[in-house]
């Protein structure tokens, strides 16, 4: 997740935002059925499946309807077929098949009883309509994914078009796998205690809010004391140093990762605070920390604070003896 620095109003009161983006590459085995209609996509066919009752499913079921068994028959269909519903779509978003408008129809292809969700390169709204006749637009290059077919356009029923694809060459192997990006953007507010910890970190401050009832201090504050459920508004500036209450090593790497592994990822709760956030500890083996070990934070360059949590780069080991178990146990 890409967590971006929060805009910094003006006004002080005015609760903090920043835009977000949560992206990764969902990767799934296709099974025996999904994979026969994968490789068919990239050597330029469409299948469907054909259950108990005579229904041909395109995309094809993994287990029947019916009889909740596997497909017997896997059926060709297409690749023609007929729009039974459409939206409208005049801006495109990114990632989408067409970066112009176009059509998200339901197409019923020749064959087939079911219907196929796909983009139609219509030109306009006005050319769009139900019961359009449509056949599938290829991509020049396929491997095997949905995407193989480019999007569908209006036709008068001429068979489409498939260029020969070295991905699709006749012999080489069935397609098992596929890779579909997942991205979300979205803009998130923060409330009015996570902007007051943003700002703090911006002044080279860490803060926690203490709850006026039990007199706990919460850093990020939550706004409410979720023991008492009361505001919890009275601000604390907290230091800088703080235990390991509990870690994870992490050994496995992945995209976008910005730190080499191994590493660790520990809880530390922050002296004088009531509850513990996450950080990395660096500067040490992993293999040295333990719970109970004293750190202290490692700040930006005063050039680089910012109403971020990235404003302090990590934990690093404090030199101090480690902490009293009573002093951390009821966080563990």
């Amino acid at each position: 997740m890409n967590c971006n620095t929060f805009y910094n109003e003006a006004v002080t009161a005015t609760p903090l935002r920043a835009p977000m983006e949560i992206a990764f590459d969902y990767t799934r085995s296709l099974g025996p059925v999904l994979g026969q209609f994968m490789t068919a996509l990239r050597e330029g066919r469409v299948l469907g499946a054909r259950s108990a009752d005579g229904t041909v499913h395109s995309p094809p079921f993994e287990y029947d309807p019916v009889t909740s068994l596997p497909p017997r028959e896997l059926v060709a269909v297409g690749p023609s077929g007929t729009v039974l519903t459409w939206t409208w779509l005049d801006t495109p978003l990114s990632g989408q098949p067409l970066d112009r408008p176009f059509g998200w129809a339901l197409i019923r292809l020749d064959g087939a009883d079911t219907a196929m969700l796909h983009a139609v390169d219509a030109g306009s709204a006005a050319a769009m309509r139900t019961g359009m006749r449509v056949r599938p637009r290829w991509a020049g290059e396929r491997v095997g994914s949905i995407r193989d077919i480019a999007c569908f356009e209006p036709c008068d029923d001429a068979p489409a078009a498939v260029q020969p694809s070295a991905e699709g060459a006749e012999g080489t192997a069935p397609v098992t796998m596929t890779v579909t990006p997942i991205r979300l953007r979205y803009e998130h507010t923060a409330s009015p205690g996570e902007s007051t910890y943003l700002r703090g970190l911006a002044e080279g401050r860490l803060t926690g809010q203490r709850c006026p009832a039990c007199g706990k201090v919460y850093t990020p504050s939550r706004g409410t004391c979720p023991v008492d459920g009361v505001p919890a508004d009275e601000e604390v500036d907290l230091p800088d140093t703080g235990t390991v209450t509990t870690f994870s090593i992490v050994n496995v790497a992945y995209p976008g990762q910005q730190v080499t592994p191994p590493y660790v990822a520990a809880a530390v709760l922050l002296d004088g605070a009531d509850i513990a956030f996450q950080h990395l500890i660096l500067g040490c083996e992993p293999g040295e920390v333990r719970i109970g070990k004293r750190v202290r934070a490692v700040w930006r360059p005063r050039d680089e604070w910012a109403p971020s949590a990235s404003t302090i780069s990590h934990f690093t080991p404090s030199g101090e003896p480690d902490a009293p178990y009573e002093t951390y146990a009821r966080h563990i």
